[in-house]
């Protein structure tokens, strides 16, 4: 699977693992990111899943609109991929906007998504986060990927792996300036936007499926305790880890995402 036109976009995905193995995995990268940053996890776990690994519109290898850059219209996106594809609902695994789509994905389209797990999520934002979202807005829009390298270079790790940081800054500098600046808008200032945190946790009322989320920040993993209402639901927080915590804990995160979907089958 390559380029698939979905009739509303053309997607880049690639598939690894058993077609028909239950349940299929979908993971989703982040802002100014591609799906090359999933690929030691989607390899390990197809021994056991049919992984499915998409490039979100405007970024990576798929189509990239003039408008419409935004978390709700790659949702829809990734519901499209999902029917086209034939799996049946998935298990959807994002991280940070990627979180966000996953997040927008089952709540759009429930009978899509299994559950999800979500990784240092693009949502529950608060205090100066909240403070600077105009201009880092203002930024984006007139700087676009320049403005999002910048601030992308300071998200890791003291043990981070050596060349991460200048691989997602390179993929960051690679994404088009308007991309950038409508993505942003869309998880944090559009109407429906769902990033800062009284919408987040509107939003989080109404997703239906068991989840899984891992925060670096102990007051955001202790704030979104407090929202979780589906059984079998919860929240890790992992310390001492920057915000690619897929990347810099790999090992970790593979067996964190085949510990859960092993857990819904047993369950």
């Amino acid at each position: 699977m390559t380029l698939l036109d979905l009739g509303r976009i053309r997607l880049f995905c690639t598939t690894l693992g058993p077609a028909g193995a239950p349940p299929p995995l979908l993971l989703v990268h982040g802002w100014g990111g591609d799906g090359r940053e999933w690929s030691p996890h989607a390899e390990a776990l197809a021994d056991a899943f049919h992984v499915l690994v998409p490039d979100l519109r405007g970024h990576g290898r798929s189509e990239v609109p003039d408008l419409g850059n935004t978390p709700q219209e790659m949702a829809d996106d990734l519901a499209a991929l999902i029917d086209t594809s034939d799996t049946g609902p998935v298990t959807a695994v994002g991280h940070s906007m990627g979180g966000q789509v996953v997040n927008l994905l089952a709540v759009r389209h429930p009978r899509h998504v299994r559950s999800v797990v979500i990784l240092d999520p693009a949502h529950g934002a608060h205090g100066e986060e909240v403070e600077q979202i105009p201009d880092r807005r203002r930024a984006y829009d007139e700087q676009g990927a320049r403005a999002a390298a910048a601030f992308v270079s300071g998200a890791f790790g003291p043990d981070a792996p050596p060349g991460l940081r200048t691989a997602h800054v390179r993929t960051m500098l690679g994404t088009p300036d308007h991309v950038i600046a409508q993505a942003y808008a869309g998880m944090y200032t559009d109407p429906g936007a769902i990033g800062v945190r009284p919408h987040s946790e509107a939003h989080l009322r109404r997703r239906s499926q068991p989840a899984l989320t891992v925060w670096t920040s102990s007051e955001a993993a202790a704030w979104e305790r407090g929202t979780l209402h589906v059984p079998g639901s919860r929240v890790e927080h992992w310390p001492h880890t920057g915000h690619y915590l897929h990347e810099e804990r790999t090992e970790r995160t593979i067996r964190l995402i085949r510990d859960w979907v092993t857990g819904e089958n047993l369950g």
